[in-house]
């Protein structure tokens, strides 16, 4: 309990410095400049060379009817109603990001995982496999040996599994051989995009753009940025180096709290406050018990027979709930101790801050995913 008391101060602490760390940051890592942006592929392969722990192909029938099809291809023809029982042999959908301005010829890592029944890819190679994208090109050729970062074992019924063994990664297993046209310099604007709206970084940012090159720089909307940019090419890329370059201090986000429902996770931002409030606490435990009860006819009953009854008893346990005054919240540190204060759990956190939210009192948007 002391060894928690300490982590749980260490983080009040960390969380109160967060204001005073604050520092500024490049441009490149708060926008982004429209039209560059990847691409995601994806494509249906066979891995083959795995040590029995395949697709049954009984249950799987579109990977034999992939091997037949790939044989075919190869000049191997199957005789017509070929029944094959094929363990080292997997159906799996190959799946990877073709950056910006990636040129035929490039290698780019791919993602392999299994859509069948296959116990294992540990082992295997992926044969060659076009990428297409959405509107159905191909743009990848990928091939190669899959790394699997798991392992597992099994022998007279026991198994043992460590990490996946139905995923893994070949790097550099594509070769790009489409490029995707980009609109770099067809026009005289480039749009920085923000990761996430913010009217006041929009803001700072145009100004430290002007303060550079004057008037070149103006806000679209909470988002975008337009900037005048040159023609050429050579001089875009140089001028586009110096924009990214250009550090600023971001605005705070929204205050805002993260709760997954699923998993009593709750995340707060530092700029979440708590107004003056009252929470009543209180535990609400329900007791049930089952004992059996034998009932016996008596020693001279000529009929009768030994019944068995179940007999409950209820009992219903409440903890006194302590009403306590929360102070107003200056930052995440404040919030989070000033709830802590009271015993609550992460599930009780729950609904201590939907109740709060309701209440007016918490400063923040509140999201369960």
């Amino acid at each position: 309990m002391m060894i928690r008391n300490k982590l749980f101060y260490i983080v009040i602490i960390v969380t109160l410095l967060l204001p005073c760390l604050s520092h500024a940051e490049r441009i490149k890592d708060l926008a982004s400049i429209q039209g560059v942006r990847s691409n995601q592929l994806i494509g249906y392969g066979l891995v083959v060379g795995l040590d029995g722990s395949g697709d049954q192909t009984t249950q799987t029938p579109f990977t034999v009817q992939s091997i037949i099809n790939m044989l075919g291809q190869l000049g191997v023809n199957l005789p017509p109603g070929t029944n094959l029982q094929l363990r080292n042999v997997a159906a799996v959908m190959v799946t990877a990001t073709l950056p910006a301005f990636a040129k035929p010829g490039q290698l780019i890592d791919v993602t392999v995982s299994s859509m069948g029944n296959a116990k294992s890819l540990r082992g295997g190679t992926l044969l060659m496999t076009p990428l297409k994208g959405v509107d159905n090109q191909i743009y990848a050729m990928a091939q190669g040996n899959i790394a699997v970062g798991g392992a597992g074992a099994a022998a007279a019924g026991s198994s043992v599994q460590v990490n996946h063994l139905n995923a893994g990664r070949i790097t550099g297993g594509a070769t790009v051989e489409r490029a995707v046209p980009a609109s770099f310099g067809q026009s005289e604007y480039i749009n920085l995009e923000l990761n996430s709206t913010n009217f006041t970084t929009v803001k700072r940012i145009v100004n430290a753009i002007n303060s550079f090159y004057p008037e070149s720089a103006s806000a679209i909307d909470g988002r975008m940025v337009q900037v005048r940019a040159p023609i050429d090419n050579n001089q875009r890329v140089m001028f586009i180096s110096q924009i990214e370059s250009l550090e600023i201090t971001p605005a705070k986000d929204a205050a805002k709290v993260i709760v997954n429902s699923r998993t009593g996770s709750v995340a707060m931002n530092q700029s979440v406050t708590l107004e003056t409030s009252a929470i009543a606490h209180g535990n609400l435990s329900i007791i049930i018990n089952n004992e059996p009860v034998i009932s016996q006819p008596g020693p001279f009953a000529q009929r009768g027979e030994t019944v068995v009854a179940q007999r409950a008893q209820v009992e219903i346990r409440s903890d006194e709930g302590n009403l306590m005054l929360l102070p107003p919240g200056a930052d995440l540190g404040e919030v989070v101790k000033a709830l802590t204060a009271i015993g609550a759990t992460t599930q009780d956190l729950l609904s201590i801050l939907q109740a709060l939210k309701a209440a007016g009192s918490l400063r923040a948007e509140l999201e369960i995913i």
